[in-house]
């Protein structure tokens, strides 16, 4: 996969200069028996690509061109700074999976941590990743741009589009707080104060069904406990997300609870 994220990127460096950055670009990929042409549109009001040139944006020139070279790529010396920044994005998301088309392709692997509260979202709350998986497909980028910026910067947003998106802003909050489908009597959990100890959440969880199996550890970032609880029957997985998932347990931590 490298070597084909190299000779596209190489060879779009060719074209950079004569080329405005913020248009589609297209790329001729050589292979040992054909030569054919690729379309590579970057859409950059896709918030999954405006989150990744966040992250390039406050880098400098030569950050930028080390990266590069750890992945094996020289940047033409023709190509200023915002052509390298783009170049990086497009590397990024090439050796990522995340490029348009890419996605349906690439394994999908929860990551141990997340990038930002937006990334976090789609993979922790299915409502709100159904949300965003139709605004998607309705080619709605502003929304989807909406969806992101509210998740990570709450207040601003609100002052940004508190009155021209009051509808969606209402659907994401009932979509964050949507109990996800349980469909399993395993259940992971987080949120719930580390001061209770295993024992008390154990108890806690045990009042609601049979429990023959839990795992339970303090998080490394905040003083939460966070586990796996396997119930005896689905029904008291039931009652321990609709008892628990989602309650506010102060200091702006939410618990949550949700099926393996």
């Amino acid at each position: 996969m490298l070597s084909q994220i190299l000779s596209i990127v190489q060879l779009t460096t060719l074209l950079f200069s004569g080329v405005s950055s913020w248009s589609p670009m297209t790329h001729i990929i050589r292979r040992p028996s054909m030569i054919s042409r690729l379309h590579m549109a970057i859409d950059y009001n896709n918030p999954v690509v405006a989150e990744e040139f966040t992250k390039v944006q406050p880098l400098t020139y030569e950050e930028v061109e080390e990266e590069l070279l750890q992945f094996g790529v020289r940047g033409n010396p023709s190509m200023n700074e915002m052509d390298l920044k783009l170049m990086l994005v497009e590397v990024r998301m090439r050796f990522a999976g995340k490029m348009p088309g890419q996605e349906s392709k690439a394994k999908k692997v929860k990551p141990n941590k997340f990038s930002s509260p937006f990334e976090e979202a789609l993979w922790t709350k299915p409502a709100f990743e159904e949300l965003f998986n139709d605004l998607k497909k309705k080619g709605d980028h502003n929304s989807q741009n909406v969806c992101a910026e509210y998740m990570n910067n709450r207040e601003i947003a609100l002052q940004r589009y508190g009155k021209e998106y009051k509808s969606l802003i209402k659907a994401i909050d009932t979509a964050l707080t949507a109990p996800p489908p349980v469909t399993s009597p395993k259940l992971t959990f987080k949120g719930f104060p580390a001061n209770m100890g295993e024992m008390g959440c154990r108890m806690t969880l045990e009042a609601l069904g049979t429990v023959v199996d839990f795992e339970c550890r303090e998080s490394d970032d905040f003083p939460i406990l966070t586990g796996v609880v396997t119930y005896e029957d689905i029904d008291s997985a039931k009652k321990a997300v609709a008892q628990y998932n989602g309650m506010n347990m102060g200091m702006g931590m939410t618990l949550e609870l949700t099926p393996v």
